[in-house]
């Protein structure tokens, strides 16, 4: 047992408020463990310059925290403007359209903001997680308001993370396993269980072939998780299939 009391392949408790919101398109307010992120969606009508006339829509992210949302206060410039926090934008951005049919979606740009009200490892999961459901709410929106004659999603996305402590194979990682892992990886997952992207860092131990293979299969029974979950909330106007 881990110190949460969980097992090796047991993700952490999944809370989900939908319509966090007021005025965004789309919103959730996700929690997983003691991780929080407000994730929202927000429909702009033009697209990028470079992207005009295309007939196609654009999917863009920005990831920030809170300047207490970790143990010691984040100054607000570095929080938001950070390498990480810029790399992590380009990752939920990256995820996001991968799900999407950008053609069907027209020449419209939503802009996903995902911020972290509290820290406890896996906070770009919880926002690629939380992120896509803010998303599917936002082009349900535009549906019902007749902007759109189909949601133009091809499938769900979810992110989880896996940690090697030895031989122990660790899905969905706290803030303490993530800093003692000897190795980590984060996996982005759609629901037609192919990998959209995989980060992985060696810290103090090498990861073996068929190790990754273990480690990529417990990614997709966890996403299969998550997907459940976010199904629970969109599942109505988009079903999820193939579980």
């Amino acid at each position: 047992m881990r110190a949460d009391n969980r097992n090796n392949n047991e993700i952490r408790p999944i809370t989900i408020t939908p319509e966090i919101l007021r005025y965004a398109e789309g919103s959730v307010d996700i929690s997983f463990g003691n991780t929080r992120v407000i994730c929202s969606a927000s429909v702009e009508s033009q697209v990028p310059k470079w992207m005009q006339g295309s007939g196609k829509g654009w999917i863009s992210a920005e990831y920030g925290m809170l300047p207490r949302s970790t143990h010691t206060r984040i100054r607000r410039d570095k929080a938001i403007n950070s390498g990480r926090s810029q790399e992590i934008s380009r990752l939920i951005g990256r995820s996001l359209r991968s799900c999407v049919d950008l053609k069907a979606l027209g020449e419209k740009q939503v802009q996903v903001d995902c911020d972290v009200i509290q820290a406890d490892g896996g906070t770009r999961t919880a926002a690629v997680t939380g992120g896509f459901m803010a998303l599917a709410l936002a082009l349900n929106f535009l549906k019902e308001q007749g902007e759109l004659k189909e949601i133009p999603l091809k499938n769900y996305v979810a992110a989880t993370s896996i940690g090697l402590q030895g031989d122990e194979i660790l899905l969905d990682l706290n803030y303490e396993e993530d800093f003692s892992c000897g190795a980590d990886t984060n996996f982005v997952v759609d629901s037609d269980k192919n990998f959209v992207e995989i980060q992985g860092t060696a810290e103090g131990q090498t990861i073996r072939r068929d190790t990754m293979e273990n480690m990529m299969d417990l990614a997709l029974e966890g996403c299969q998780q998550l997907f459940l979950k976010q199904a629970e909330f969109i599942g109505d106007f988009f079903p999820l299939k193939g579980l």
